[in-house]
């Protein structure tokens, strides 16, 4: 079944829920018939993005990288989805302007959700200072203006979550 290529882009901070939505999302929509490809942000800084470290400069290469792959895909008629903490706003701006259909999806939560959630230990540690440049902590995390879809992880299961990005997919007549 022949379908219009687009972006899902998730943003919002390490373990918010944007991976974990990004594959729900794209199941349903494989089910549905549809062409799916998901880019998370850990994975591709293992391939795509190797060698680049957390500076601005090489986090906004990252992301202009998982950017176009994106802007590839969705004019081939691949839903992209895009799960990427992606903290600077411009860039984000940049990529929706260069991606002709672009939704964007907004995963918040309070940091101490956050840091109750988080198995690796990263937030505590960086909140003791022991890594520098964490976004969300010490170094900044710039949320959308207007994304498409705002899901709150700490207050929404993630079937809700799930449900409004979809019923937002067919608000914006890219399901049926």
């Amino acid at each position: 079944m022949e379908h219009k290529g687009f972006t899902i882009w998730f943003t919002g901070l390490s373990g918010a829920g944007k991976s974990t939505l990004a594959n729900l999302v794209a199941e349903e929509l494989r089910a549905r018939g549809m062409k799916v490809e998901v880019l998370d942000g850990d994975v591709v800084r293992t391939h795509l993005s190797k060698g680049l470290g957390f500076s601005k400069e090489d986090r906004d290469t990252n992301i202009r990288r998982i950017g176009w792959v994106c802007e590839v895909l969705s004019r081939n008629g691949v839903v992209a989805i895009a799960a990427a903490i992606s903290p600077y706003r411009d860039v984000r701006d940049e990529v929706r302007a260069r991606i002709k259909d672009f939704v964007e999806v907004y995963v918040e939560a309070p940091i101490e959700v956050l840091v109750e959630r988080d198995v690796k230990g990263l937030y505590k540690k960086a909140l003791a200072g022991e890594i520098k440049n964490f976004t969300g902590i010490s170094d900044p995390y710039e949320p959308p203006l207007n994304p498409e879809v705002v899901c709150n992880s700490a207050a929404e299961t993630v079937n809700e979550s799930k449900a409004k990005i979809m019923a937002r997919l067919v608000e914006l007549g890219y399901l049926a």
